[in-house]
């Protein structure tokens, strides 16, 4: 089996920042993580990431606020949206 899309959207507002979100499941979980989805989620303001979540080989699941990098439990992908939208909605409130 090879790996499967799952999501891939970007969106670039009227003001020029960025959201994308991509989300791949994979026939074998990426180390050290435990699931089968590989993923990618970042909102980028003025070309600096404010928020991230991604789950890179040898690092695991994290996500980046506002520059500081923060292990992350991923459990699902609804949940992983859920937690990407709720960060970049508090950042966009700021």
């Amino acid at each position: 089996m090879s790996a499967q899309l799952i999501t891939r959207f970007k969106d670039i507002t009227p003001g020029g920042d960025i959201l994308e979100v991509v989300v791949w499941k994979v026939p074998v979980p990426v180390p050290p993580t435990g699931h089968d989805y590989k993923y990618s989620a970042v909102y980028v303001v003025d070309g600096v990431r404010v928020v991230g979540f991604d789950n890179e080989r040898g690092k695991g699941d994290h996500y980046h606020l506002d520059g500081i990098e923060v292990p992350y439990t991923f459990t699902s992908v609804p949940q992983l949206m859920e937690d990407f939208i709720a960060a970049v909605a508090a950042r966009r409130t700021e």
